[in-house]
Order: structure tokens, then sequence, then C-alpha cells
């Protein structure tokens, strides 16, 4: 039952995406995004970051972000490498337990040995996510920097914190801080 009801779903999507396209008129259909007003390209940018880390910031001309964005995958590099060391530590003791072989830490019990396996795989697995989460950023920092190379950072823009001081009376002063935004 659940199966006639699943394909009778996706028909019905067919057949009415099938409708929805051949009634569109041209002028609604997607056109793809045009990037030549601005000074560097986001598709070539991200494009450039996704094969080689970096290379998209410095097409954007911020190259100081490189080494900052290699310590970042470096540092963590290492503590994958790290917590993966004492996982198989702990692994391994725990194989050697259950063997009844001694191990390298006699004070533990098994459930200890249980928990601190978990730890360490799991802190592993926690750095993997980290550097997916470090190379997506790169990647994201390199597309926004690029659409915001034609961005205007003139003079004429400016926003600011003045002293601000208001007279009420004779005897009444106010004083404050403004933040006041210049065109």
């Amino acid at each position: 039952m659940g199966l006639l009801v699943l394909s009778l779903f996706v028909t019905w999507s067919a057949v009415a995406q099938e409708v929805e396209v051949e009634s569109r008129p041209k002028s609604e259909e997607k056109e793809k995004p045009d990037y030549s007003n601005l000074p560097k390209n986001p598709r070539k940018a991200t494009l450039m970051s996704a094969i080689l880390p970096g290379a998209g910031q410095v097409y954007n001309n911020k190259a100081w972000k490189v080494p900052i964005l290699y310590a970042g995958i470096m540092t963590d590099i290492y503590f994958i490498q790290f917590n993966n060391r004492r996982y198989q530590v702990f692994r391994q003791a725990l194989f050697d337990f259950d063997d009844g072989i001694s191990n390298d830490f006699p004070n533990l019990n098994r459930e200890a040995l249980v928990r601190n396996v978990d730890y360490w795989r799991r802190n592993r697995d926690l750095c993997f996510l980290l550097l997916a989460g470090i190379y997506a950023l790169n990647l994201i920092d390199a597309n926004v920097d690029a659409h915001l190379s034609g961005f205007d950072i003139s003079e004429d823009l400016a926003l600011g914190l003045e002293p601000y001081m208001e007279t009420l009376s004779a005897n009444n002063n106010t004083m404050g801080v403004s933040l006041k935004l210049k065109f």
C-alpha cells in the first residue's frame, strides 16, 4: 500500500513539474547571474578555493588569510592524529583486557576503558567535522569576498561614534555618545 502511494506521489510530482515547466514563460526562466560588473568573479574564487584551499583568498587579494586558514587546518590535523593515537591505545587496552592480557592501564576496569575508547573516538570524529567546517568556511569566505569586491568603501561612507552634548536649560547639560552614518 505504501509503495503504491509513493509511486503515485512521484508520478504526480513529475507530471506537475512537467506542466509547470511547459507553462512557464521564457522571461521567468532562471538566468545565470551576471558577475561581469564585479572586479572579482565569485564562481572562480569559490572554485579555486575548492581545488586548493586558500587560492580563492589569494585571487581576492586577501592573501593574509591563507596562513590563518592553514594554521587552522594543520592544528586540526594534529588533534585528529592525537585523538586517534589515544583512541588506538585505549582500544588495544580494551582488547587486551577482554583477552585476559595485562594492559597499559591496570587500574582501569572494562567500563572505564570503554568510556575512554568512546571519548577519544568522539573527539577524533568531532575534529573531522571541524576540518570539514574549516574547508566550508574557506569556500564561503572566498565567495563572499569576491561578491563584496565591488563594494564601495570610499571615505564618503563612514560610521562613527562622536561625542554628543545638548543644553536643555542654563544649568542642565546632557552628554552622551552618538552613532552617525555618513553617506
